[in-house]
């Protein structure tokens, strides 16, 4: 560039840019001499113009003859405009022009929040809509480095650079894209929570055995929200802009397949283990009690990895649940309670279950021995206490058939596809390795039966027993498998005593007549039968007990009710 051009060049730079030298001075105060290579300042006097890593050279190509450039114009950061933004800059429809970095940054904060406000609808399963305000997705502004570049703009770099950046501003304006973010989580939170409410599940095919077959309803699809899909969703809808206008999105909807079809379970015809048990001697509430159990846990149909909890199924044992009050086991003594008597029906599922040869998850043994399965064949359940629980390990369904019979008897069949060899068959062996004899007898008072009646439970003999799997190919054994371990505590004979009387002169004879612990002497005092206070017990007994005995010789007037009833 030639002398003259670059002179024309320069005055078109001053006329735009109040540019400061890199010694301090304004252009306006110097005269550069490009052939020189020197500055001529007003007050006279003349400075050397350096060359620097950001100088820009221009000339005519040459250098001076004192081997320095034509002319430098050294890279400067400081304009008139320090710290306020150039006019014609935006970000997003917001003038920042004439504003410093806070007020600018206040500025666009204010519009995210008024961006806050916007609502966004949520398009769900079935044309149902959940709108929200974008603030409750946690919405907030991510480039704030853009403030930066904003002051920056024309007011950075050589003066080349400054110059190009000013004259683009006055030909368009400089336009910054806020770029919006949101909380993953709180997406996720919103959707679970109010979206998923709308989901309609899938209907799993049905299964029923009625009068020797099976009937099959087939299942339905369902529709649900994919949560995390419709997530990215609504991120990329932020990413193409707001203008404070309501939004909607339709949230990305899977179908659900129901579980089973007709073709699988029309398949599940072989019986896999089958077991009964009988209670002959059970009273009708006990039996009330067998047949409602039966009833809540047949027609089960269990996929492959499935667990089934028979506590869960069969429960609450209340009366509205259809039980009745029967004698049960608690604490080695057998009481009255909702449901008493069902422990026959998981015993008699578990057997089925061994036979079925499927993955027993929890299983626990009675306190006392039963007498409908071999020892260490029962499964007993106490509502939050004991459970039996068992899984599915097959690669085919299983369906769970029930059914009680007019003369008392309960049976369990698992159906499925027989995979085992028909030469293949199973064995159960109860092993007894120790027997406890209960020590002594136990007489108790009980205030909430009628004073005089008395209830007498027999004595059980404990046990410390195991239960074998004995599997055999062509009658040979090939295996032998311990299944589980069971101990059985050894309960005393027991007489309840009822106490419950507003005459503290019976109420004192039954309670001495209690403390003497000899059952056949309270069973004759309770009834009305007394005789002469044991010997062996007249020494334990307080002059107070012995007295109220000596009145009961008389004439007591107690009432006798004896109730023996303990499960089978």
């Amino acid at each position: 560039m030639n002398k003259r051009a670059f002179s024309i060049f320069l005055a078109g730079l001053i006329t735009v840019l109040p540019i400061t030298s890199a010694y301090g001075m304004s252009i306006l105060d110097s005269t550069i001499h490009a052939g020189a290579g020197e500055i001529h300042n007003s007050e006279g006097t003349t400075e050397r113009a350096t060359e620097s890593e950001d100088a820009v050279a221009l000339g005519d190509g040459g250098k001076t003859e004192g081997g320095s450039s034509g002319c430098t114009i050294p890279s400067v950061t400081g304009t008139g405009n320090d710290g306020v933004i150039n006019d014609g800059v935006y970000v997003d429809r917001i003038d920042l022009s004439g504003l410093g970095e806070n007020e600018a940054t206040t500025a666009v904060n204010n519009y995210i929040s008024k961006l806050g406000k916007t609502e966004l609808t949520l398009n769900c399963v079935s044309g149902n809509k959940v709108t929200v305000p974008l603030s409750s997705l946690g919405l907030y502004w991510k480039n704030t480095e853009i403030i930066n570049e904003a002051l920056g703009l024309g007011q950075s770099g050589n003066i080349i650079k400054r110059f190009k950046d000013i004259s683009d501003l006055k030909r368009t304006n400089k336009i910054y894209n806020i770029e919006l973010g949101v909380d993953t989580q709180k997406i996720k939170n919103i959707i679970s929570s109010e979206c998923t409410k709308y989901d309609v599940g899938a209907q799993d095919a049905l299964m029923k055995r009625s009068n020797g077959s099976f009937e099959i309803t087939p299942g339905r699809d369902g529709q649900s929200v994919d949560v995390d899909e419709s997530v990215s969703k609504i991120e990329s809808l932020l990413k193409s802009g707001l203008t404070g206008e309501p939004v909607s999105t339709d949230l990305v909807i899977k179908v659900v397949k129901p579980k089973g079809d007709t073709e699988t379970l029309s398949s599940l015809t072989d019986i896999l283990g089958q077991f009964t048990t009988r209670y002959y001697s059970s009273g009708k509430d006990r039996c009330t009690n067998v047949a409602n159990g039966c009833r809540l846990l047949n027609g089960k149909l269990l996929y492959p990895g499935e667990q089934i909890s028979v506590s869960q199924t069969i429960s609450p044992m209340t009366e509205e649940n259809g039980y009745a009050l029967a004698g049960s086991y608690l604490n080695g003594k057998v009481v009255e309670s909702f449901g008493g008597g069902i422990c026959q029906v998981s015993t008699t599922l578990y057997q089925a279950v061994l036979r079925a040869e499927l993955q027993v998850d929890e299983r626990y043994n009675h306190s006392m021995v039963v007498n409908y399965v071999d020892h260490s064949g029962d499964a007993a359940i106490a509502e939050g206490i004991k459970d039996f629980k068992f899984t599915n390990n097959m690669q085919t369904p299983i369906y769970i058939d029930g059914y009680t019979t007019p003369d008392k008897t309960i049976t369990f069949t698992i159906y499925g596809v027989e995979t085992r060899p028909s030469n293949r068959t199973l064995e159960f062996e109860s092993v007894d390795l120790e027997e406890i004899e209960p020590q002594g007898a136990n007489v108790v008072a009980d205030s909430t039966l009628p004073a005089g009646s008395t209830r007498k439970q027999s004595a059980h003999i404990g046990y410390r027993s195991e239960l074998y799997k004995i599997v055999k190919v062509d009658g040979v054994e090939t295996e032998r498998k311990r299944v589980n371990s069971s101990t059985y505590q050894a309960v005393p004979a027991t007489l309840t005593v009822g106490t419950a009387t507003d005459d503290p002169n019976v109420k004192a004879i039954l309670q001495a007549a209690i403390a003497t612990q000899d059952m056949d002497y309270c069973q004759a005092v309770a009834s009305g039968q007394v005789t002469a206070v044991p010997a062996a017990t007249t020494e334990a007994l307080t002059a107070e007990a012995l007295a109220a005995l000596a009145q009961a010789t008389e004439s007591p007037e107690t009432e006798q009710t004896t109730v023996e009833n303990p499960p089978d």
